[in-house]
């Protein structure tokens, strides 16, 4: 994988549990996934294109297996199936919300398989700190004191 896309995926990680959304760990199994799994998909490299930063929301397992088993028994959307899509897109738009404001470039990911997937675009620069993270203190700075 591109180095490049391996840190932004990395930053995004961070954003979002900086933001307090549980994170899936990279190399999780889905069975085991809860929360937003952030993965770096290299399908359009078939095509010459870059790799692809994508955050997907993970619902409970038990949410998961009840809507998948109603999908394929009823011919209706039952509770669980309008329950695990509501959560999916309100999961969408926030973690769409969240990395907006982080300084992120995102939009939806236009794949029909995936419509609540937030394709990410581009990062904030590599080289400033996240907004999470610890100032530079120095002897001539106070807390009030935006760092220098």
């Amino acid at each position: 994988m591109n180095a490049r896309f391996e840190r932004l995926a990395q930053r995004v990680r961070d954003e979002l549990a900086a933001a307090g959304l549980p994170v899936v760990a990279p190399g999780l199994d889905d069975e085991l996934a809860v929360g937003a799994a952030v993965r770096i998909s290299s399908w359009n490299q078939h095509f010459g294109e870059d790799p692809e930063v994508l955050v997907s929301w993970h619902t409970s397992p038990r949410l998961r297996s009840r809507a998948t088993a109603d999908l394929r028994r009823y011919a209706a959307p039952t509770p669980a199936v309008v329950l695990g899509d509501q959560v999916h897109r309100a999961m969408s738009a926030a973690v769409t919300a969240i990395l907006s404001a982080a300084g992120f470039t995102v939009r939806a990911s236009g794949n029909d398989y995936a419509p609540f997937d937030v394709l990410v675009v581009e990062g904030p620069d590599f080289r400033t700190p996240p907004v999470w993270s610890e100032l530079a203190e120095g002897p001539d700075r106070t807390e009030d004191e935006p760092a220098k």
